[in-house]
């Protein structure tokens, strides 16, 4: 049975926001004794197992070229100041408050998606994605606190988060996936490597398995992540998906840290999940509307418009 391209993006954008997840709580665990510099060094360095195997299968040299070098090399500084911001973030704040500002990216996507990329987006849209974050709201309740260095930073992680979804969208489907995780890299490793003499601690050999596995996490969201936005119809069905990190936050919470979730977690969790397949029932009956001429003829002004269409990869 082969997938349409809306389910094949929600699927792949799941599983992409359930690898982070699961990233995001291993850093937690270590991040009271390791510095985050030193964390995102060796998760690079593990995690260049996995992309060495991708990077096999292709040996010539001209794919590994970026066909568009000023949005990679911005996409690069996003996502190491990003990266950067987000990992502090979740060393000094509980994981409840970063997801809660984190959760503001689909917004951001959705937004920045008007003009950057030309993207129409419907009321009906819009209202689902408010209604997610509601819900996420719901399930949080976030006390108001005083502002600190790590709101600020989550705060900005999801900016990052958001522009770096918005350039993958823009020529993901150009660029090869080894290409977009290879620079980003390269270049945390090589500027996380100069910090070393400044952070750095001896590591016990949990906490290196605990690196290894953080990498891992991270190819295999950014390579799910990329092709969620390679395949799906619009940039705006993956964005909301983001809420389902709290399902999967509350579900390794039960399983590794014996958090239980209460009635506010059920409620707010329906409310995420009917959004999000709200969403994909739109952009299928987009899609449907679009192939039928007699559909088509009698909704002319579709919520969305033209969206961008992956290109083939050689």
């Amino acid at each position: 049975m082969r997938f349409s391209p809306t389910t094949q993006g929600y699927i792949l954008s799941i599983l992409a926001f359930g690898f982070f997840s699961g990233h995001d709580g291993i850093i937690k665990s270590i991040g009271g004794s390791v510095s985050v510099f030193q964390i995102i060094l060796f998760a690079s360095l593990f995690a260049f197992i996995p992309l060495t195997v991708m990077m096999m299968s292709d040996r010539s040299l001209e794919n590994y070229r970026p066909r568009h070098p000023w949005l990679i090399a911005i996409r690069t500084l996003l996502s190491l100041t990003g990266m950067s911001s987000a990992f502090y973030a979740f060393t000094v704040l509980p994981m409840t408050e970063v997801y809660a500002l984190l959760f503001i990216t689909p917004l951001l996507i959705t937004a920045l998606s008007v003009p950057i990329l030309k993207e129409t987006v419907g009321i009906a849209r819009w209202v689902a994605v408010v209604v997610g974050l509601i819900g996420v709201m719901v399930v949080l309740r976030p006390g108001a606190e005083t502002l600190t260095l790590g709101h600020v930073t989550a705060l900005y992680a999801s900016f990052a988060s958001a522009l770096s979804s918005i350039i993958i969208r823009k020529i993901g489907s150009e660029e090869r996936s080894a290409v977009l995780i290879l620079i980003p890299m390269i270049s945390s490793i090589l500027v996380m490597g100069a910090l070393m003499p400044l952070v750095y601690v001896p590591l016990s050999l949990p906490h290196l398995g605990a690196m290894a596995l953080i990498g891992l996490l991270a190819v295999g969201a950014q390579v799910s992540i990329i092709g969620a936005y390679r395949v799906a119809p619009s940039v705006a069905l993956v964005a909301p998906v983001q809420y389902t990190q709290i399902l999967w936050a509350t579900l390794f919470g039960v399983l590794f840290f014996d958090e239980f979730p209460d009635g506010w977690v059920a409620v707010g969790a329906a409310v995420i999940i009917g959004s999000g397949l709200f969403v994909v029932w739109r952009e299928t009956l987009k899609n449907n509307s679009a192939k039928s001429p007699v559909l088509r003829n009698a909704n002319p002004r579709p919520d969305t418009g033209p969206s961008i269409r992956p290109k083939a990869i050689k």
